[in-house]
């Protein structure tokens, strides 16, 4: 008696639904998902309010020109700087981990079809990143006007610009995320991942300010640290990138580990 193999084999493919559902699965199962989302608003909100509270205690003795500059606004958000690394390391984790392990030959071989898996990938952990993201950025916004007790100036969301900068922040957030998820991609390990993150994101400005003021200029738009910086300000200095180009700059950043997961081998 001859048995074909594909009578053995389940009938149907992963379409995108069961792709989502198996991505949301490995992400709220890995304990390094709930911990890391746990850092990102700890660090997020408690800095912001430490810096704050800062500025309220030491606002008499900042000279005239000082106080006229001062953004209430970015003062406030000012906790993101230290929670987009753990966002980062995060959306590494969340492709790095299967090259890892070797579970991505198994993924791939059950779903071939791989802009479908990255799909799913990027939609799952995008969706959980600026849900966090977002409710991290407007409670330290809140909490950081609360704490911005007169005689310092303080705003509201009404002000110009500025609900444009707490949205934006957590918006951010999350492609910075996304980002380290590409990088991931790219590289296929988790702490070559995470080195080259870090690198592009604090190494890269330090090693671009010791380059002519010219060269500076050009440069540091294009950076992903620079591009967050106008996006936590409520005024967008000069030689920059507008905050939405920006963003889509960034954005345009993850798709590079996409092209590559389609074009090689697992």
């Amino acid at each position: 008696m001859t048995i074909t193999l594909a009578n053995t084999l389940p009938p149907g493919r992963y379409g995108l639904g069961g792709l989502l559902k198996s991505e949301w699965t490995k992400l709220r199962s890995v304990r390094s998902t709930m911990w890391t989302l746990a850092l990102t608003v700890v660090i997020g909100i408690g800095i912001s309010a430490l810096a704050a509270a800062e500025v309220t205690s030491h606002w008499a003795g900042w000279s005239a020109i000082t106080k006229a500059t001062f953004d209430p606004t970015s003062t406030s958000l000012f906790g993101t700087y230290f929670g987009q690394l753990t966002m980062g390391v995060l959306g590494a984790l969340v492709m790095s981990a299967e090259y890892g392990t070797g579970t991505i030959r198994a993924t791939l071989a059950a779903a071939p079809r791989r802009p479908l898996v990255l799909g799913a990938k990027v939609a799952v952990f995008g969706a959980v990143a600026l849900v966090v993201a977002e409710v991290v950025s407007f409670l330290s916004f809140f909490l950081g006007q609360a704490l911005l007790t007169s005689p310092v100036h303080h705003t509201t969301l009404a002000s110009p610009g500025a609900l444009r900068a707490v949205a934006g922040t957590g918006l951010y957030l999350a492609l910075v995320g996304l980002f380290a998820l590409g990088l991931a991609t790219i590289i296929r390990h988790t702490a070559g991942a995470i080195t080259a993150f870090v690198g592009v994101l604090l190494v890269l400005p330090t090693v671009v300010r010791a380059l002519p003021m010219s060269m500076q200029v050009d440069i540091r738009r294009y950076l992903p640290s620079e591009i967050g910086n106008v996006m936590l300000s409520a005024h967008t200095p000069a030689h920059v990138f507008a905050p939405w180009t920006g963003m889509l700059l960034l954005a345009g950043y993850t798709v590079i580990g996409g092209v590559l997961l389609v074009r090689r081998d697992a």
